[in-house]
């Protein structure tokens, strides 16, 4: 985005520096370290999320880089680019504020289109319940676990985080509730968007880039229901799983529950028209 024409800023010096992770449509995700010190020196721009903070040179931080996109005109792209940085930035500031377990804000470099997150040491809960991957599972051909099922290698993942898939079904719709009544929409729940972090028995929420401020049932409701189709379409037998998950979020939200219990009813209804007309 924007720069100095005789040298690469700060920030693109760090993405420069950092570890590729993933490479999507909108943006690519990096490993990096604060360690430059002509970055730590940068100033602050006027813009309110256009602040770089700088913590501890041994903790590694997760960029999140929106690039240039050529197919727009430059002036809608940094404009786009500032709002949607600026806006994930201060969703995840609300949830944070209201005690919502999402990776905290490292840096924000809205001119860039750098988003710099706390890097959770974890695994995403897709790969911790049933048929979410198969990389918890044993290889077929070892004999030490020829006899155990996937179910069984999926509780022993969980095990080493100490904790058991009730467990972790109750902390989905915790934070979720949470989220909610911090009137804060996702906008993409998967549980490819949840981590189980190591060291603590703390469920974290992540990529926040489609999120949003709302006070209304319906985008709740819409946000439950963009959940429970993920289960189904990931993770088999995903009725009791995703009702478990219901009976934690409607317990932690009270009163709020049945407006909202009413509208993803109807929710589920035009979902189920719009499959059956195609």
């Amino acid at each position: 985005m924007s720069s100095s024409f005789n040298s690469p800023s700060p920030t693109q010096r760090l993405l420069a520096s950092s570890q590729l992770i993933y490479q999507g449509a909108e943006a690519a995700i990096y490993k990096a370290y604060l360690r430059n010190s002509a970055f730590q020196q940068k100033a602050k721009h006027s813009d309110s999320y256009g602040t770089c903070t700088i913590v501890e040179e041994s903790a590694p931080v997760l960029l999140k880089y929106r690039f240039n996109k050529r197919y727009r005109h430059p002036s809608l792209d940094a404009s786009l680019t500032r709002q949607r940085i600026a806006g994930e930035a201060r969703a995840l500031m609300r949830c944070l504020r209201s005690g919502v377990n999402v990776p905290g804000i490292r840096m924000v470099d809205a001119a860039e289109g750098v988003l710099g997150l706390e890097w959770i040491d974890g695994r995403a809960v897709r790969v911790l319940l049933p048929g979410g991957s198969e990389e918890v599972r044993p290889p077929q051909n070892s004999d030490a676990t020829e006899d155990v099922g996937p179910d069984q290698c999926e509780d022993a993942a969980l095990a080493e985080f100490g904790v058991d898939r009730d467990d972790l079904l109750n902390m989905i719709g915790v934070e979720i509730a949470k989220m909610h009544l911090a009137d804060i929409i996702h906008g993409d729940l998967t549980t490819s968007n949840m981590m189980l972090r190591k060291g603590s028995k703390d469920l974290v929420l992540i990529d926040f880039g489609l999120a949003y401020h709302s006070t209304m049932v319906e985008d709740k409701a819409v946000d439950l229901y963009v959940l429970e189709r993920a289960f189904a379409s990931t993770h088999p037998d995903a009725e009791p799983l995703f009702s478990s998950v219901l009976a934690s979020y409607e317990k932690r939200l009270g009163k709020h529950w049945s407006a909202i219990k009413k509208r993803l009813d109807d929710v589920r209804l035009r979902g189920r028209k719009r499959s059956m007309v195609g």
